[in-house]
């Protein structure tokens, strides 16, 4: 061991090793909210002890040993309390076998982990609130934040999918092929769900929390490895490397916002595109197309245009055309209003979030009122965008987002306010 302060590499290292630790305890175990339990106290004796005693060279042996000993505990005090005394002496054997590392080292345990908690004994909602907590190492926040919820509410969720999993005695293992259909969409869903977090944090001083886009990616690439022939799997992979590509020029010198038509698109990953292309260049030409593939061609007409003047919107909205009609995703909505003010003018897009007002899943989400200012201030009613800057910047718990709000409605007001000297007759629209 090497001794020293747990850094920000070491606590990259523990977010990354907590799912596939969890996976073998719960394996071992069967108990998932108890061996969440006691991963967290693993997880917690290694931030205290590895700053003082040093990384150990095996982290994940060490943390999976840690918590099968808080297990073993758990174990007993629970023989104990039922009073159960031969019972407790076969766990117990049980216990003392399965709290040994031998062979168990090298092997990830997230990809089961991913599928067992996608099993049905859930509801797909629930399910993918469990997920993004075990697997993704989301906060209970940042879920609700995803799925537009109260954090109370999905605290809840979030229980109940773990008594439901220790209820439902579903073993710890792949599922079969016929599991593995069933439970596909879900798990797809999820690691959709932890790509979006990563790239754009919800809420936070960060924009992006890169080690859960990396996890995302990283699953991604499992899925695919024991499904390669999926479409939807090569696409939502491919939908994430394309869009990853470009996150060296998403924030500037200060972690600021830079949006995507202001890039240096030379700092682009050009190695993570074209494998992305490759991935959807292939998976389309199978004929059957889904959501996440649709979605994967919109980022590869991003990526191929070198300006962003030389951005090809028709064919984004055609695709957008398409995505809508299998998706009634209301981001998808915003999006498609976003090209088609692009296509048509802002007065399009205008009337398209209309339906989005009267839709109300999106009401009170920044978003809608940010994109709103954006096709406004490019309409000339610069009053108008400067007051939704200020809404989608007051709803936002992103720093960077908000602080980005900011300024576009501050150099709205500055620009306005110097068109109003040079002309003291003009009057805004």
């Amino acid at each position: 061991m090497t001794p020293g302060p747990l850094d920000a590499c070491s606590e990259h290292l523990l977010r990354e090793l907590a799912p596939r630790v969890l996976g073998a305890v719960i394996r071992r175990f069967r108990d998932f909210a108890a061996a969440e339990d006691a991963v967290q106290e693993a997880l917690v004796a290694a931030a205290t002890q590895w700053p003082r005693e040093g990384v150990p060279e095996n982290p994940r042996a060490w943390l999976i040993q840690v918590g099968s000993r808080r297990m073993t505990d758990y174990v007993r005090s629970e023989l104990a309390r039922r009073r159960r005394e031969t019972a407790a002496a076969l766990q117990l054997g049980h216990v003392a076998r399965a709290a040994g590392i031998e062979n168990e080292t090298e092997r990830d345990d997230t990809l089961i982990l991913l599928f067992m908690c996608c099993h049905p004994a859930l509801t797909p909602s629930s399910a993918i609130a469990l997920t993004l907590r075990a697997v993704g190492g989301l906060t209970t926040v940042e879920i609700a934040n995803a799925f537009l919820v109260p954090e109370a509410t999905m605290a809840q969720r979030i229980s109940r999918a773990k008594q439901s999993i220790k209820a439902s005695g579903v073993p710890f293992r792949l599922p079969t092929n016929r599991d593995r259909a069933e439970r596909l969409r879900v798990v797809l869903h999820v690691l959709y769900l932890i790509f979006n977090e990563g790239y754009t944090s919800s809420g936070g001083p960060h924009l992006q929390r890169r080690e859960l886009s990396g996890e995302a990616i990283r699953l991604a690439r499992a899925v695919h490895n024991l499904l390669p022939a999926d479409g939807e799997v090569a696409g939502l992979l491919a939908l994430m490397l394309l869009t990853d590509a470009r996150r060296a020029a998403r924030t500037g010198p200060d972690g600021e916002l830079i949006p995507l038509t202001k890039q240096d698109r030379t700092l682009w990953d050009r190695k993570a595109i074209a494998e992305g292309l490759a991935l959807i260049g292939a998976t389309l030409s199978k004929g059957s197309i889904g959501a996440y593939q649709l979605q994967a061609a919109i980022a590869a007409v991003h990526d191929e245009a070198d300006r962003a003047e030389d951005t090809d919107w028709p064919q984004i909205l055609a695709l957008y055309d398409l995505l809508k009609r299998m998706s009634g995703n209301p981001m998808v909505m915003l999006n498609h209003a976003v090209a088609a003010a692009m296509v048509h003018g802002p007065a399009a897009g205008l009337d398209l979030l209309h339906a989005l007002d009267a839709d109300g899943r999106l009401t009170g989400h920044h978003r809608l009122d940010a994109v709103r200012a954006h096709l406004l201030e490019l309409a000339g009613d610069y009053e108008a965008a400067i007051a939704n800057y200020r809404t989608a910047a007051g709803r936002t718990t992103s720093l960077p987002e908000r602080n980005y709000l900011m300024t576009q409605a501050a150099r709205l007001r500055e620009s306005a306010a110097n068109s109003a000297s040079a002309e003291p007759r003009r009057v805004l629209a």
